[in-house]
């Protein structure tokens, strides 16, 4: 006889509960909790057979083969992957709602380089629907399927019958399993879903993608735990308003983490951006007060990008500070190092700060740009546009080492720039030799001064 029980389950962290919390203990979540019934039985689960036995194996007498993988026909895509989509992995792709996913994935199907049968699964999108958008971006292959269909039974099925070489999931939150009672979407139908379509696929060596939504924090909508069970987790990002998205891996257990890819969203789907770098600072002919150029770091992979600051005298007796691309916190400590250490008087000053093109950055390298391109706006001094900045600055205004100094430098240098101000301590232990003039710096002064600020 199966008993019935309630818990209730946090919505976002998947935190179970045996009554009805307004605030999650585990997320701080407020009221993510939903009741769900859970059957048990009170006999026993496998009818009183024995259990198999499993024997452990020695790890130094397991054979290893080098994963096998597969061209996406994207340079860039499979720079993310770290060399293209290892054959049988499950792989979740996460993103804002029109930002390009599923225009991702068809022209993916288009261009993947196998001659066996992919599967599209959509539980939100008919089939008269995915064939107007691949009309559109021009997709026409013969061993593309569609299955709409939201029943992982059905599902299970159609994949067992199909033996597909790639399955393509459009989205897990859509999904459901009739064993469970809770609605699709909810932290134990995400869970269950994703553990089903993780046994199958894993059993028959099967590439998997799953499109997941995410929730207004920026993360994959349903428990953590789904992140933890997939291979890879990739994300879209970009702005609602530039063309511009970049693709970046946060976790990938075939290759390196944070690596990113850029696209640019045209009529005829996404198109790769081989070289970021210079398209991030193509339109900076002019040389305006209060904008300069520093060497950011994605994953492996150096990006010039474009910083401008503003200020102006505040009409409120509370200054203004607004950064848009890089966190706000930290133009605020810097701004404070700049009063402190180089005597700027920004208390009545606002300051806006603007990364390019819509890119967010994160790497403590630009700190030594926001500085100057800061003091730039309000001594309204220019700063050469053939001048590059890097460096970390830390509270008593000195400029701390960054890493991967050199292959910055390289990118800095294939970009035709003349100048690149650097931490002193990188610049001690630099072992190739480029041809620029190359400035080390102690600290934010130093810095100043070889700007032409000073």
């Amino acid at each position: 006889m199966a008993k019935i029980k309630s818990v209730f389950v946090c919505n976002e962290c998947g935190y179970e509960s045996a009554k009805w919390l307004g605030r999650c203990p585990s997320c701080g979540a407020w009221n993510s909790f939903f009741e769900e019934k859970i059957a048990k039985d009170s006999t026993s689960s496998n009818g009183g057979e024995k259990k198999k036995t499993v024997i452990p194996t020695q790890l130094n007498k397991v054979v290893g083969n080098e994963a096998t993988r597969m061209s996406t026909g994207f340079r860039e895509l499979d720079i993310v992957l770290g060399g293209g989509i290892v054959i049988g992995s499950l792989i979740l792709l996460g993103g804002e709602p029109g930002i390009g996913k599923s225009t991702l994935i068809l022209q993916i199907c288009d261009r993947l380089k196998t001659d066996g049968t992919i599967l599209y699964i959509s539980g939100e999108e008919s089939a008269e629907q995915i064939k107007l958008r691949a009309d559109r971006l021009k997709v026409n292959r013969e061993n593309l399927l569609f299955l709409g269909e939201t029943d992982i039974d059905i599902i299970e099925e159609s994949i067992n019958n199909t033996n597909p070489k790639l399955v393509i999931i459009d989205s897990v939150q859509t999904i459901y399993s009739d064993e469970i009672s809770s609605a699709p979407g909810s932290v134990s139908q995400v869970r269950e879903i994703t553990a089903r379509i993780m046994k199958i696929c894993k059993a028959k060596s099967i590439t998997t993608i799953i499109i997941g939504h995410v929730t207004k924090d920026g993360n994959i909508a349903g428990p953590r735990v789904l992140e933890h069970m997939v291979d890879a987790v990739l994300y879209l990002e970009g702005e609602r308003y530039f063309s511009y998205r970049i693709l970046r891996g946060v976790k990938n257990r075939f290759g390196s983490t944070n690596e990113i890819g850029m696209f640019e969203m045209e009529g005829l789907g996404l198109r790769e951006i081989e070289n970021p770098s210079s398209v991030m600072i193509s339109e900076r002919d002019d040389n305006p007060s209060g904008s300069v150029v520093v060497a950011s770091l994605e994953g492996t992979r150096p990006l010039l990008v474009e910083l401008q600051a503003l200020t102006s005298q505040t009409i409120f007796g509370f200054p203004r500070r607004t950064a848009n691309g890089i966190d706000y916190n930290r133009l605020t400590l810097l701004v404070a190092v700049l009063e402190k250490k180089a005597g700027l008087n920004l208390g009545n000053q606002d300051v806006y700060l603007n990364v390019v093109n819509g890119i967010k950055i994160n790497e403590p390298a630009t700190d030594l740009g926001i500085i100057l391109a800061t003091a730039s706006s309000y001594r309204n001094i220019p700063i050469s546009n053939k001048l590059v900045a890097i460096g970390e600055v830390g509270l008593t205004g000195e400029v701390r080492n960054v890493n991967l100094i050199e292959k910055r430098l390289k990118e800095v240098e294939k970009l035709g720039f003349k100048t690149c101000i650097i931490p002193e301590s990188n610049k001690k232990y630099l072992k190739d030799k480029f041809d620029l003039e190359i400035i080390g710096v102690k600290n934010i002064n130093e810095a100043m001064r070889g700007a032409g600020l000073k």
